[in-house]
């Protein structure tokens, strides 16, 4: 059973990496919860160890994903409350624009707020184009998290 539990597996995380460019799915947790399948399946020193790094993994990819872009934002001059409407705002667009709504309402929310506070499309423009940046960082940093977490299960498929 243990090759069709490979498979899955690598199904899943397959799905999970799609997860992380189109936001459907929750794609790193599902990429980690394959990992966990596989490391029970394995029942062994590697499943165990697999799981592990991909966890750390996870927990790493996941804090950067928000400090470095934000880090960027704040150092663009965006203030907090600015960057907090545009997540208010996201998390509207999650549920009113199925696929692209959180990234889109970012946005949207972002350009909002700088225009209510500076009071030109020229003047809110900039920290438009910045929270952009920050949400494409935002998905490079946590695509790469999901290829790091799968190439720690190709090597354990290699080691045991």
């Amino acid at each position: 059973m243990t090759g069709a539990v490979d498979v899955l597996v690598g199904v899943v995380i397959l799905i999970g990496l799609v997860g992380v460019v189109v936001p459907v799915l929750p794609g790193l947790v599902l990429v980690l919860a394959a990992l966990l399948i596989w490391a029970i399946e394995q029942g062994d020193a590697v499943g165990w160890v697999v799981l592990g790094v991909g966890a750390a993994l996870f927990a790493v990819g996941q804090v950067v994903k928000y400090v470095l872009p934000g880090r960027r934002l704040k150092d663009a001059g965006v203030p907090w409350w600015t960057t907090l409407a545009g997540v208010a705002l996201g998390v509207v667009g999650f549920f009113v624009v199925p696929v692209v709504g959180l990234l889109l309402g970012f946005v949207l929310g972002v350009y909002l707020a700088e225009l209510a506070r500076l009071g030109s499309h020229a003047a809110a423009w900039p920290s438009t184009r910045q929270a952009l940046k920050a949400v494409g960082w935002s998905i490079v940093i946590e695509l790469a998290t999901g290829l790091l977490m799968a190439t720690t299960w190709a090597v354990g498929l290699i080691v045991r």
